[in-house]
């Protein structure tokens, strides 16, 4: 089959869907990659992916839309797709009437969360559900990464065979490292008796970070907090800096620290102690499976996502969105108690081989595809 792996930036295609393309070209397929042109498509593109750069927006503005629906159309005409696989919201819409308008046979979608899902007002909220209803319409394979997004999806009409076939890392790469860990710890500073807790995100206002860095006033003085990652040119909302610059000035530069973008996030959870993830809204956190995977225990939000992935008090602890105590008091248990940490991050490893193996969902997603 000739195969369109569709999403909206370089960010997504590149931690996304790059798994899924080799897997498919692996099984014999010719797989074409399509977003928005980025620095981050020099990798899949040194794999001998070809990848279309389109002027696809992460915006509601209709006029950029409309432009990207009609370069989209246009593509599809004429590469003569046989299966166009989208994925996130605006993205994913535009792309599946697209396809649909173009005539591609075979139409699958992976929703990566829904925007109705989202702390918003109610006229988003309600828009964003039936603008995915309409695109459910002309979708053949619909599939999530998270269970309870299925159930959504099933249960409010958007498509009655919803599938979550969930998120997966590789073990080969996510693993415990004591090399890279000590490195790692000597590059940062970080002592023998730090227990460092790690954040990977995009720096966004709905990642959390406002209430992390409060949270982290309130644990004990060896708690060390490294924040990896970076703002995205297309993200929209609150700049963090000053957020960042209160931290730093109250906790010092030894206990807080921004890596930004990182090409060695295996190697930085394996110098990590705990991780952290206390978003508003998720789908389904890549970066969680992999700080599980490394053998973390994981303290995150109890929100559609990471309550599938973190068992509370087992694996990790989930905790209030939006809120400073309640994180400030889970991450000062775990800076506190190293069996602690060891036990939960055991757990979470055993979990995370079970459920979020890469090679595992990467096959159950090229089944349901037809592939």
């Amino acid at each position: 089959m000739k195969i369109c792996e569709l999403t909206n930036v370089d960010f997504s295609l590149r931690h996304f869907l790059l798994p899924l393309m080799r897997e498919l070209r692996g099984r014999g397929h010719e797989v074409v990659g399509v977003c928005a042109e980025g620095p981050l498509l020099d990798a899949p593109r040194a794999e001998g992916f070809r990848i279309e750069a389109l002027p696809l927006a992460r915006s509601l503005n209709p006029i950029p839309q409309a432009r990207a629906f009609h370069a989209l159309y246009d593509f599809f005409r004429r590469e003569k797709f046989d299966l166009v696989h989208a994925h996130m919201p605006i993205s994913g819409l535009l792309g599946r009437l697209a396809a649909r308008a173009a005539g591609v046979p075979h139409i699958a979608y992976t929703c990566h969360g829904f925007l109705f899902n989202q702390p918003g007002p109610w006229w988003r909220k309600s828009l964003s559900l039936q603008l995915e209803r309409l695109g459910g319409r002309v979708t053949e394979t619909f599939l999530t990464v998270s269970e309870e997004e299925a159930a959504d999806a099933r249960r409010l009409g958007i498509h009655p065979h919803a599938t979550a076939v969930l998120n997966g890392r590789s073990p080969a790469i996510f693993h415990p490292d004591p090399t890279a860990r000590a490195a790692i710890r000597a590059e940062l500073g970080a002592s023998e008796g730090d227990c460092v807790i790690t954040a990977v995100s995009r720096l966004v206002r709905h990642k959390g970070h406002p209430e992390l860095l409060r949270a982290m006033e309130a644990t004990p003085d060896n708690a060390v907090l490294w924040v990896v990652g970076e703002r995205l040119a297309s993200d929209h909302g609150e700049d963090l800096d000053p957020h960042f610059a209160r931290a730093e000035a109250t906790l010092g530069p030894r206990r807080v620290k921004r890596l930004g973008y990182r090409h060695d996030i295996a190697a930085i959870l394996a110098a990590s102690d705990v991780f952290c993830l206390p978003s508003h809204f998720e789908g389904l956190p890549m970066s969680i499976i992999e700080a599980m995977l490394t053998g973390l225990p994981v303290v995150a939000t109890d929100i559609r996502g990471p309550r599938e992935q973190v068992r509370d008090g087992e694996t990790g602890f989930l905790v209030p969105p939006m809120t400073d105590a309640p994180l400030a008091a889970a991450l000062s248990r775990l800076a506190s108690d190293a069996a602690l940490r060891a036990r939960m991050g055991a757990a979470g490893q055993a979990m995370a081989l079970e459920k979020f193996d890469e090679a595992k969902v990467l096959g159950r997603t090229a089944a349901l595809l037809g592939a």
